[in-house]
């Protein structure tokens, strides 16, 4: 048995696309807090979105021992090196906006999945996203239209809906840009039996 440790809809979308049978706990940590530590100690976006996935995926795998769990997070690292974290309310997604637009940042997506309370297996991707120079009509009138949906996402956009319109280039894997290293946890569920090889 797989247990995505989310409840992030893109996630649950992607797996369930592809065919994979799961279930999805909320893991509920202080992402705030831990990314607030590593980035005291200096930690790489890559290892602060590894990091965040780990914990994620280790607090549900104690509570279930004996299913694999998947944990996962995004960080986006911006054009000057900055990391943004999700915007949880609309001014806060506004400045985002305003702050990535007309500039190329990076988003890291990360997982580790765990079992029996330890983890057994990691990945990451990684894209570079080219976003456009958007007006503040624009801004506000997306912002109407997907509502709370991107204030729980890392650089307020869901590439898979209206956030497609924010870009003029995008270099990776689109699964890695909605949150998840899809192709390579599908190679790790194949190698367990959990999908047909």
């Amino acid at each position: 048995m797989l247990v995505l440790a989310s409840q992030s809809a893109a996630r649950r979308s992607m797996l369930h696309a592809a065919g994979v049978t799961h279930e999805a706990l909320p893991a509920h940590v202080d992402e705030e807090a831990i990314t607030a530590g590593l980035v005291a100690e200096q930690a790489s976006p890559e290892r602060i979105a590894d990091a965040l996935a780990e914990v994620k995926a280790l607090k549900i795998s104690r509570q279930h021992p004996g299913a694999l769990v998947l944990g996962a997070d995004s960080v986006v690292v911006t054009a000057d090196g900055a990391m943004i974290a999700k915007p949880e309310t609309r001014p806060r997604a506004e400045v985002q906006l305003r702050q990535l637009a007309g500039t190329t940042h990076r988003l890291i997506s990360a997982a580790v999945i765990s079992e029996a309370g330890k983890p057994v297996w990691r990945s990451a991707g990684a894209a570079k996203l080219t976003m456009r120079r958007l007006s503040d009509d624009f801004i506000s009138a997306y912002l109407d239209a997907e509502g709370d949906a991107v204030l729980g996402c890392v650089g307020c956009y869901r590439i898979e809906a209206l956030g497609a319109q924010l870009f003029t280039r995008i270099d990776g894997d689109q699964f890695v840009i909605r949150g998840l290293p899809l192709l390579a946890v599908l190679d790790y569920l194949r190698v367990r039996g959990v999908l047909a090889a």
